[in-house]
């Protein structure tokens, strides 16, 4: 097979934020419509986009070159700093591109952009090819400014830097001074015997786009496109340009083109995806991890059944039960490979409620672990409320754990300094987040750069839906006046088109509100740190998504006001001399007193029962014990509201309607919900008792009911109808429980997250 003409290896797509138009999935699709076997990306000062352009770019079997476009200091000079390009030849290249970038973040700052210190580069270069920048580069700043000694002077000094891997970018995208350039630097590379290779500098898809790119830069920048003062340093040539029109521009320097083929092969990083890698946990007397957490969770679990049971007689008679539970999960977890994750959580929930800071029960779907439970990792008992451990962590279907903890607002910040300090401040971070331009905002955004007047955008902007998540397309179906307006009104006639070319694209930078990182060793060794300027906090170049990829693991640190205010609370209670050790966790779960409350809807303040609607039901259903409360938070969401089930749950409580168990087996399951099925656990209990499904099986199954694919249903409602026949099940009886469970499966809520 012969080489291909051309490969670009400059591209900036949306993740560059401060400009660059590129979809990463568009730039995919595009290099494979137009036969390009391998394609680069190389964002600005960043790494945000590269597991998502590599999954895209392996998925449609394209060879994606891994490069940033990085800012480099000039002492000599901080207000013109230079740019070049790294492009990434193995792994080694790769954790010295990221060490690079983190280092820039962390110590280099300067007016909104993160440098490298070309001193930096001293320690090696392996692994790294270098490209000189483009019309950025001190190389061509240096030419323009018809210094031709610094020019070679500074080529050498890269050329040194990178031996055998540095390149003079040669560029046609129709500035101005392009010949004048590229004569320049090519006596250069004559002069110094340096290679040169033909680049296009990427800033959108198709060349109709470049007035939507245009306004990109100008949300960005906060200029207004018809500003004749505003720079302008972007081209409509910056389009993906095919190896065709590549090769008719660069056709007298084939070698050009050439090159760019040939360091795409040079290039030849593979991502390592899916594969965990956990921090090691220290153990005393070198115990294996298995073994330790077997001993600790034992010992929880006795200190656990003491509080619970403190007749001996009744904890004797229970033990077994509570045993059997923990060594089915303990040789689950021991299988999967997830003591360390275990041990790590309950070890810096420990310290926090060691150290003064409130921590919450246990929320979600890690309250059904009993390991969890004696690891004081949740303060829930999962056998008394009916949790299942394989909603959590299914053996059946390997996936990592994920605990949501909640902290006190004002001691999470504390926790995650103690896990820095235990685990290393190189080896944690917080997690990236990105916004994006949503339909109202991408629309007041262009309006503003349109420089048109604010109510006028205003008013139009209202005629948007308010739905959650709704996109300008969707808007337009349900609001015929966007369109009506948009073709008799001539500002509205632009302003909507380059709205909908920009709206999704990345906008900003954030941090992911819970998400912190805990790595085996330094976090650079996996993807680099972007940290804001004036921010103290670092956080990984990638989202929680493709952290997770890279087989990083995420621990879910919440900071919950609910927790603080508690504390607060508690403090004024001991300040009485005979309360001076009252604790949350003794409080009676039968206090009538409190039950009125809700019965009267007097839960203003109360963590998620202060909403009218939740208000309202409280008034209505009129609970009296625990699994009311819990089934309230189940309950008071749309879903169900819409559905009917609310009214059937309160006329059975009320004793208007009988309840109604479908089958004897059933009713220890459906009673605390009067018959209805509310709960996803209730489906998997269903599921295991009427038709001999395992827990992990049933889980698998719940799942499947979440995803309605006819196929997968056809197949489970097969496999639950032969089931309940072995078991003697009523087949008609058997239809309709599935029906049902079919039906409550798109209401369903995790009873362990109630």
């Amino acid at each position: 097979m012969t080489d291909p003409q051309f490969i670009h290896l400059r591209l900036h797509s949306e993740y560059s934020v401060a400009d660059g138009l590129v979809r990463v999935g568009d730039a995919v699709k595009r290099a494979r419509d137009i036969a390009m076997p391998a394609l680069g990306l190389s964002d600005l000062s960043n790494t945000f986009g590269w597991v998502k352009f590599y999954r895209a770019a392996r998925g449609a079997g394209i060879k994606p070159v891994f490069g940033c476009d990085v800012w480099m200091s000039n002492a000599a000079d901080r207000n013109r700093p230079s740019r070049l390009l790294l492009l990434v030849q193995h792994r080694e290249g790769y954790r010295r591109l990221c060490e690079l970038l983190t280092r820039a973040y962390q110590e280099n700052h300067y007016r909104g952009r993160a440098e490298i210190d070309p001193a930096w580069l001293e320690a090696g270069t392996d692994g790294l090819l270098a490209l000189s920048g483009g019309d950025f580069s001190n190389v061509a700043q240096a030419l323009l400014d018809d210094k031709r000694d610094a020019a070679r002077t500074a080529a050498e000094a890269w050329a040194a830097l990178f031996p055998g891997r540095y390149y003079l970018e040669l560029q046609r995208y129709g500035a101005p001074h392009s010949e004048r350039l590229i004569d320049g630097l090519l006596d250069i590379g004559a002069t110094l015997n340096l290679p040169s290779v033909a680049t296009h500098p990427i800033q959108f898809i198709a060349p109709d786009d470049f007035k939507a790119h245009e306004a990109r830069v100008c949300i960005a920048e906060g200029m207004m496109l018809g500003d004749p003062r505003r720079p302008r340093p972007f081209t409509t040539e910056q389009y993906f340009k095919t190896p065709d029109e590549m090769a008719t521009l660069f056709a007298d320097l084939p070698e050009a083109l050439a090159n760019s083929v040939a360091i795409a092969k040079r290039c030849n990083l593979t991502l390592e995806l899916g594969k965990s890698r956990l921090p090691d946990f220290p153990t005393p007397d070198g115990m294996s991890l298995d073994d330790y957490m077997r001993q600790r969770s034992i010992e929880g679990l006795q200190a656990r059944m003491a509080a619970l049971y403190p007749d001996e007689a009744t904890r004797v008679a229970r033990m077994p039960e509570y045993m059997a539970r923990l060594e089915f999960e303990l040789g689950t977890i021991i299988q999967m490979g997830f003591p360390g994750y275990f041990l790590i959580v309950s070890d810096f929930i420990n310290w926090a409620k060691n150290n003064g800071v409130p921590v919450g029960p246990g929320r979600g779907s890690g309250a059904g672990s009993l390991v969890a439970y004696s690891l004081s990792i949740t303060d829930l008992d999962p056998l008394e409320y009916d949790l299942l451990f394989e909603r959590f962590l299914n053996p059946e279907r390997v996936s990592m754990p994920d605990f949501d903890i909640d902290f006190c607002q004002d001691g999470r910040d504390r926790v995650i300094q103690y896990v820095k300090d235990r685990y290393g401040h190189d080896a944690v971070s917080q997690i990236v987040t990105f916004g994006t331009m949503a339909s109202k905002a991408v629309l007041r955004d262009v309006g503003r750069v349109l420089d048109l007047p604010y109510l006028f955008v205003d008013k139009f902007v209202k005629l948007v839906p308010n739905e959650l998540g709704i996109t300008l397309a969707e808007a337009r179906e349900k609001e015929p006046q966007i369109d009506e307006r948009a073709k008799n009104e001539e500002e509205l006639a632009e302003l909507l088109p380059l709205a909908e070319k920009l709206e999704g694209i990345t906008r900003n930078v954030g941090m992911h509100a819970g998400g912190v990182l805990i790595a085996p060793g330094k976090l650079t060794d996996f993807c680099p740190l972007y940290r804001a300027e004036g921010s103290d906090s670092a956080v990984s170049q990638f989202d929680k998504d493709d952290v997770e990829a890279i087989g990083l693991v995420k621990f879910d640190f919440l900071g919950l006001r609910t927790l603080t205010i508690l504390a607060e609370a508690v403090r004024f209670v001991q300040r009485h001399e005979d309360r001076a050790n009252f604790r949350l966790e003794d409080l009676p779960l039968n206090d009538r007193a409190v039950y009125k409350l809700f019965a009267d809807g007097n839960t203003t303040a109360v963590f998620q029962s202060e909403s009218r609607s939740a208000k309202d039901l409280e008034k209505k259903l009129k609970g009296d014990c625990f699994e009311d409360i819990i089934a309230l938070m189940a309950l008071n969401r749309p879903g169900p509201l819409g559905s009917g089930m609310v009214d059937d749950f309160i006329a059975r409580k009320q004793g208007k309607q009988k309840p109604e168990y479908f089958h004897p087996d059933l009713e220890p399951v459906l009673k605390s919900t009067y018959g209805i099925i509310v709960y996803q656990e209730q489906v998997m209990l269903v599921a295991q008792i009427l038709a001999g499904y395992s827990l992990g099986a049933a889980d698998m199954l719940r799942r499947a009911m979440g995803k309605k694919k006819p196929e997968e249903m056809a197949q489970q409602r097969e496999i639950f109808l032969t089931g309940a026949a072995k078991r003697g099940a009523d087949t008609k009886v058997a239809e309709r429980l599935f029906d049902l469970m079919e039906k409550f499966a798109e209401y369903g809520f995790n009873k362990s997250h109630s």
